[in-house]
């Protein structure tokens, strides 16, 4: 496996300490994980999201939804001990896990079961003390100076040559 030095990353950005070990759990993942269920992850506008995982043959009690510390974790438990005799058995009837990192600001509106899909809801919320905001520029004592220097009481004093 190869090293990934995030110095540079540290050098100019502040708070991005997550960042780091989602890029690390993201490299050291196994690569034998599942691929049960399928999913697809969509973008339905610029601050709303979609998951919608294929949990065909479970039912709402069967499947279990919860969000906590930025992950989203989607389990599926299937408790059916039928003794059934199959000649050929294609479709997968086990329980399973699976987890999506959130971003900051990200929360889950709703989860809606249809047809054997599994749609989870996602808006992007940024508070209204972090979105931009425009900051006025005012003039000292409505003179605006180019090569003056300003006293303390705003008054241009000469500089000296």
């Amino acid at each position: 496996m190869n090293a990934i030095d995030l110095t540079p990353l540290y050098r100019s950005t502040i708070g991005f300490d997550r960042l780091a070990s989602l890029l690390d759990h993201a490299l050291t993942k196994e690569s034998t994980t599942g691929g049960y269920p399928p999913y697809n992850i969509e973008v339905l506008d610029e601050n709303r999201y979609a998951i919608t995982l294929a949990v065909a043959g479970f039912t709402n009690e069967e499947l279990n939804i919860q969000v906590e510390h930025g992950v989203l974790t989607v389990q599926g438990n299937k408790n059916s001990k039928e003794n059934r005799n199959y000649l050929y058995q294609g479709i997968a009837n086990r329980s399973f896990e699976r987890k999506f990192n959130l971003a900051d600001f990200i929360e889950v509106t709703g989860a809606q079961l249809n047809n054997g899909l599994l749609t989870i809801s996602l808006v992007k919320e940024i508070p209204e003390a972090m979105k931009p905001k425009t900051i006025a520029i005012q003039q000292v004592g409505g003179q605006v100076l180019e090569h003056g220097v300003l006293s303390k009481k705003g008054v241009p004093v000469e500089k000296a040559a």
